[in-house]
């Protein structure tokens, strides 16, 4: 103990003047981590749209930042290390830590897979953060995506975690773009050619608004009869907006229809609309 703190005392300088290097490195380097991936992915994906684009630059900065800041940090661990305990050799540690390894390898096989797995994912763009994702019936929000797993949060505020290994069949449901879809059942004596240039117009007024033009990207327009009974007729309603965008706009888009209809005296009350 005695001998440490000789140590400490002699090396301190030495010490102290690592941490600080350490920290300016560990936060300028994230910086410059930020600042790489976001010169690459403008250079390299102009075709995307600006979310996308900052989806995978959320997603990328934070898994290079990561390696960034173990690697400093074991660095100048091993630094110190050295300082205060030259006469001990790591070399036997970490031959031992292969051999160690190797044993443990064939008991975490699913952590390798795990990783591998988040590798693919990423460099596949498969999601990213900020990307609404359905996963195994399991739908929300991805919040994270780390080497072992993916954290999402659905719409009731519950967090999940999947392991990367097990993500076989993801549904992602912003990805470049997204649809405004919508059914709207109506009784069977309505004038169809009337409420479909309801429909067209109140759409084609959505997509011209300040608000709106930026996230429309085709207006939301009658698309076919998809069903019909004695009771009902159904006509499906659809547009084309930015990602993540598709669910304001198709709950805008009911909001005005009904104010339409209503203002157009047109009684939806003998059939109830579908979800």
């Amino acid at each position: 103990m005695d001998a440490i703190l000789e140590r400490i005392s002699t090396y301190g300088v030495g010490i102290l003047i690592t941490l600080l290097v350490t920290a300016v490195v560990y936060y300028i380097g994230s910086l410059l981590v930020d600042a790489i991936v976001r010169k690459t992915l403008h250079t390299t994906r102009r075709k995307w749209h600006a979310k996308d684009v900052e989806k995978r630059q959320k997603t990328l900065s934070a898994l290079f930042r990561n390696l960034w800041r173990t690697l400093v940090i074991a660095t100048a661990a091993l630094f110190i290390f050295q300082l205060l305990f030259p006469d001990v050799s790591l070399a036997p540690l970490f031959a031992s830590a292969g051999i160690i390894g190797v044993a443990l390898g064939f008991g975490a096989q699913s952590l390798v897979k795990d990783f591998i797995s988040g590798m693919f994912i990423i460099s596949e763009n498969q999601y990213r953060v900020g990307d609404v994702i359905d996963i195994d019936g399991f739908s929300g929000t991805v919040e994270r995506i780390g080497a072992r797993s993916t954290v999402i949060r659905d719409a009731d505020g519950n967090v999940h975690y999947f392991p990367n290994g097990m993500v076989q069949h993801v549904i992602n449901k912003t990805m470049d773009y997204g649809i405004a879809r919508f059914s709207l059942s109506l009784p069977p004596a309505s004038d169809l050619e009337q409420i479909i240039e309801i429909i067209d117009t109140t759409g084609k007024k959505l997509a011209d608004e300040m608000k709106w033009k930026n996230k429309i990207i085709e207006p939301p327009a009658f698309t076919s009869v998809t069903d019909f009974t004695a009771s009902a007729v159904t006509i499906a309603i659809a547009g084309k907006t930015m990602p993540s965008d598709q669910w304001a706009v198709a709950s805008e888009m009911r909001q005005r229809l009904l104010a339409a209809f209503e203002k157009h005296k047109i009684d939806l009350t003998a059939a109830p609309a579908k979800k």
